[in-house]
């Protein structure tokens, strides 16, 4: 069977998820703080969100994680964006999960474990 290449105009909580790759509760917690995220809700009471929204919670997701700003300050920041234009374009599902690196710079972690090991001379040293 042909693929007739429809996009998508909903997503479903967890296809959001995937796409922003952001957990569900925090999905729903956020709608409850920024006043400009508001899916709809399908007959069945299941959220349904639209390319806007996805592009709204990629936008909290950079305030948030990337310049570290807090609820509050992200929700001044908000007041005056606009979104952009729905172009109508397919976005894509995030398959799994990257996994996190505990330490990604190694010179970092080569610093960490000199100080580890720092203090555990000085304990070692009290006692």
């Amino acid at each position: 069977m042909k693929s007739l290449n429809i996009k998508k105009l909903y997503y479903s909580i967890s296809e959001v998820s995937r796409i922003t790759d952001l957990e569900q509760y925090v999905l729903r917690y956020w709608e409850s703080e920024f006043e400009l995220l508001k899916p709809a809700k399908n007959r069945a009471g299941n959220r349904i969100y639209t390319n806007r929204d996805i592009k709204l919670i990629l936008h909290i997701k950079y305030l948030l994680r990337d310049e570290r700003y807090t609820i509050e300050g992200a929700k001044q920041v908000l007041e005056d964006y606009t979104p952009d234009p729905d172009t109508g374009e397919q976005l894509e599902l995030i398959d799994a999960p990257k996994p996190k690196s505990k330490i990604k710079d190694e010179q970092l972690r080569t610093d960490v474990l000199e100080v580890k090991r720092f203090l555990e001379d000085l304990l070692q040293d009290l006692n």
